[in-house]
Order: structure tokens, then sequence, then C-alpha cells
């Protein structure tokens, strides 16, 4: 089974109500919305988190990085997502592709790759369930 089978059916079966916004990683051009959450009951003091960012046309997030635990996969929903983590490659990620981050990554680019279609990608998170918070502005 397709991976973006098995994240699609989890959310769609386990997905409480969830709309508003995280503020540490929203902004005009960007809105991320939390749209999953809960503890793994098969691995104590472990979490997974679901959120969606929608990217207006050439929107960007600012330089981050996720909370300490967090192991990240993300999956571009729709659209084109440039995206940078650590010192990997900068590359262009379309819908239907992913990537995933490590614990502790600096994730330096994330934005829509187009200047005239929206893109919208899904990160999933599994962390540690009292890390806080889930995302930080790298000071430049």
């Amino acid at each position: 089974m397709k991976i973006r089978t098995i994240i699609s059916a989890t959310c769609a079966a386990l997905t409480f109500p969830m709309a508003s916004p995280m503020l540490a990683h929203e902004s005009d051009a960007e809105t991320v919305t939390k749209n999953f959450g809960a503890a793994i009951p098969n691995i104590a003091g472990k979490s997974l988190i679901a959120v969606e960012v929608d990217y207006a046309p050439g929107a960007a997030s600012v330089p981050h990085t996720h909370a300490k635990s967090a192991f990240i996969y993300a999956f571009v929903i729709s659209g084109a997502i440039e995206s940078k983590v650590n010192d990997g490659e900068t590359r262009i990620y379309r819908a239907g592709e992913s990537w995933s981050e490590p614990p502790g990554a600096i994730h330096s680019i994330s934005r829509n790759a187009s200047k005239t279609e929206s893109a919208k990608l899904l990160a999933v998170f599994v962390l540690d369930t009292n890390d806080d918070p889930l995302t930080t502005p790298i000071k430049q």
C-alpha cells in the first residue's frame, strides 16, 4: 500500500476538529493548520501530529527548526514546493512527491516554487508528546 494512501486514510479516519492556525509558522502568504494530533498508543511518550501548509503564489516560510525530537515526513499535496534541509541539495518537489527531515534539522528553504499558483503540503510529525513548540523561526 502506498504511503499516500496510508496517510490519507489515517487522517480521514482519525481527524478530529482542529482548524486553528499555528501562529509560530504563519504569515499572510502561508497558512499552517493542524489537522490531526494523537498520542501513539503503543509507543509510550510519542505522538503523531499532521499539519497542512498552504502557500500563496510566491510565498515562503522563514528558515526554521522543528521540535527537537521530531521526525518529519512531508508530502506535496498540490503545486510545487522548493525545499532545502540541512546541507542537502535545494530541490523542487511536485504534487505526489515527498521528503523527510531528521530530528534537529534546519529547514533553510521552504517555499512555493510558483509565482502564479498556490501550493500545499502535508507535514506529519512523530515526536515526544510534550515537545513544544512545533516550529521555531531561526533568528538571522
